[in-house]
């Protein structure tokens, strides 16, 4: 007989396992064969209620956004998906409703990003509900673009907008922000939106690979994130805060409150791509994206040097935050 198990996958996921390696998630294991000449790229994030979405987010952008934070890291290593696994860990009190609506969420996106199902597995749990992606792609052999390869006078560049995520979690928190930031409801939608469901930047994969000598996307914060980048390419950094490209809602908020620079230089959750690009490669680079109607930004530039990276004001002073990013230790 089926178990309770065996039922819930079989409604909620099975239709989502839709490439031949996946077996309808009927065996113990999956496979994929990549296309010859083509590296496998691997990478995963859990995301834990409470830590990474709140407890009364809807189901379908919880799925969505656990799905593309890590679509995000494939993109900025510069391949395209090829298929995921899913670990769900559910407390009492998440029943058919909510499954249907978080199995639906998950299948639009795994049919927009062409990124299905492979297998994965479902358990029950004491504590809070938490979910796991493994997320796997493809990139011709030899290419990927590693965190390591930014050297000095590489030019620094983002895609979209910075900010945007972590004030939308504040104003999640605290809804009263709303007017002390000066904002409106669409700008409030904007934001809390750009913290829910992330928008991996999948369609300058291929630019990146051409043209950035490092990269990774920002998620937990752009100031943390870009001195990780740089410790291990063994170089420094120097970034103009005003350079740091703001949605029209951000900057309502900024201006209203100037102190929230340190939130959207650190408060993390943007997975937008932080690269560093040689000086004679950014048009090029800029031209790709712009074709694919996403902005990149430059920011700074890459420095000798082995001190942290430095965010300087528009007057020219040296800006210092309480912390560099998000860490969970």
């Amino acid at each position: 007989m089926p178990s309770g198990e065996d039922d819930l996958i079989a409604r909620y996921f099975r239709p989502l396992a839709t490439a031949p390696g996946a077996l309808a998630l009927t065996d113990d294991a999956a496979f994929y064969t990549p296309p010859e000449g083509c590296d496998l790229v691997l990478t995963t994030d859990a995301v834990v209620s409470g830590v990474h979405f709140l407890p009364d987010d809807p189901p379908e952008t919880v799925a969505r956004k656990a799905l593309r934070v890590n679509l995000s890291d494939l993109a900025a290593k510069g391949a395209r998906p090829a298929g995921c696994l899913l670990t769900l860990a559910l407390p009492d009190g998440y029943g058919a409703a909510w499954l249907s609506a978080f199995a639906s969420g998950l299948q639009s996106d795994c049919d927009l990003f062409d990124c299905p199902l492979h297998g994965g597995d479902t358990v029950r749990t004491t504590g809070p509900l938490w979910l796991g992606v493994t997320a796997f792609g493809t990139l011709p052999r030899g290419t990927m673009v590693k965190r390591a390869g930014a050297k000095p006078g590489d030019r620094i560049v983002v895609t979209g907008t910075i900010g945007d995520a972590a004030l939308g979690l504040r104003l999640l928190q605290n809804p009263a922000l709303v007017a002390q930031w000066s904002l409106g409801e669409d700008e409030a939608a904007h934001l809390i939106g750009r913290y829910r469901v992330p928008q991996p930047r999948m369609a300058v994969a291929d630019a990146m690979r051409a043209f950035a000598s490092a990269a990774m996307d920002v998620s937990d914060g752009l100031s943390g994130d870009l001195a990780k980048l740089c410790a291990v390419s063994g170089v420094s950094a120097r970034i103009e805060a005003a350079h740091v490209p703001l949605s029209e809602a951000a900057a309502t908020a900024l201006d209203a409150v100037p102190g929230l620079i340190e939130t959207i230089a650190t408060g993390g959750d943007d997975y937008e791509i932080l690269a560093a690009v040689p000086s004679d490669k950014v048009a090029a680079l800029k031209e790709h994206a712009e074709a694919v109607a996403i902005a990149v930004t430059e920011i700074g530039e890459i420095v000798e040097g082995q001190s942290p990276p430095r965010v300087m004001s528009p007057n020219g002073a040296l800006l210092t935050f309480a912390r560099g990013s998000f860490s969970h230790f």
